[in-house]
């Protein structure tokens, strides 16, 4: 957790939504993937697996205006952090959530923690539920696709971090030569969610948009507050089809509640029972 997550807005959607001072959504900075993205970066995009670009809001600095007044931008980065100090990129693939119980502990979120915050805007995320009576072809527990958005149908806003790595062999003003990143943060699952998973991510409400993205905001335990439990209740969850599964699919029928008949051995995440 957190692995995919829905995203179907295009970045002009946005604009309004997370009070957008400068669109820099159509600046681009190396891709980590093999192939062409699909859907195209900036797209809307039903299934945001690692390694993808996505819609990113952070507040920083114009860097062609030295002392300029830091604005709230919108933009299009790689999921999966890749520290500064990496000597390979690759390793983002494993670095694309952090824990929120040490993000200020470990050296590879630490100082982005406390100087490079960012808002990652979605419709919700997938969580995936080992059954607890039916297992699969091979023995393991038979594991469930669900959905899982705010149930009172505002934006979710997971708190993320965001990192600058620089490949030294790549020439000053090649574009390919910097991957900008992030990671999501994630936390224990509140009661109801951790009938799907034990962890879900910090997602803020909008009343912490501001001080979340606020540079100036650099003090452990102020960041630490933040990411506090907030009021329970906040979520919804629904079992989707397996097709999620696969990178390859996408559109809005991953959203579409899985019918009863598929859902043999699954944990209702309100109630307890075991449907069969």
């Amino acid at each position: 957790m957190c692995g995919r997550y829905a995203a179907s807005f295009a970045p002009d959607d946005l604009l309004q939504d997370f009070d957008i001072e400068q669109d820099r959504s159509d600046e681009r900075s190396r891709s980590l993937l093999v192939a062409p993205q699909d859907p195209p970066v900036g797209a809307p995009d039903w299934n945001v697996a690692p390694s993808k670009q996505a819609p990113v809001v952070l507040t920083r600095a114009p860097r062609d205006e030295p002392g300029a007044t830091p604005l709230r931008q919108l933009r299009l980065l790689t999921w999966g952090l890749v520290p500064s100090w990496a000597k390979n990129p690759k390793i983002g693939l494993r670095m694309i959530n952090a824990r929120s119980e040490t993000l200020l502990d470990k050296g590879a979120y630490r100082n982005a923690a406390l100087a490079r915050r960012c808002l990652v805007p979605a419709d919700g995320w997938y969580e995936w539920q080992a059954s607890p009576t039916v297992t699969d072809r091979k023995g393991k527990p038979r594991k469930q696709p669900f959905f899982i958005h705010r149930a009172d149908g505002q934006s979710v806003a997971f708190a993320g971090v965001y990192e600058f790595w620089r490949d030294k062999s790549a020439d000053e003003g090649d574009p390919n030569a910097w991957v900008v990143s992030y990671t999501i943060v994630t936390t224990a699952a509140e009661p109801g969610m951790d009938r799907i998973h034990d962890r879900q991510p910090v997602v803020l409400d909008r009343d912490q948009w501001a001080s979340w993205l606020d540079p100036t905001l650099t003090e452990p335990d102020d960041v630490r507050a933040l990411l506090e439990p907030r009021a329970l209740g906040r979520f919804e969850a629904w079992p989707v089809g397996k097709a999620v599964g696969s990178s390859r699919n996408n559109g809005p029928a991953l959203l579409e509640p899985a019918p009863r008949s598929d859902l043999e051995g699954v944990v209702d995440p309100m109630t307890g029972e075991v449907l069969s």
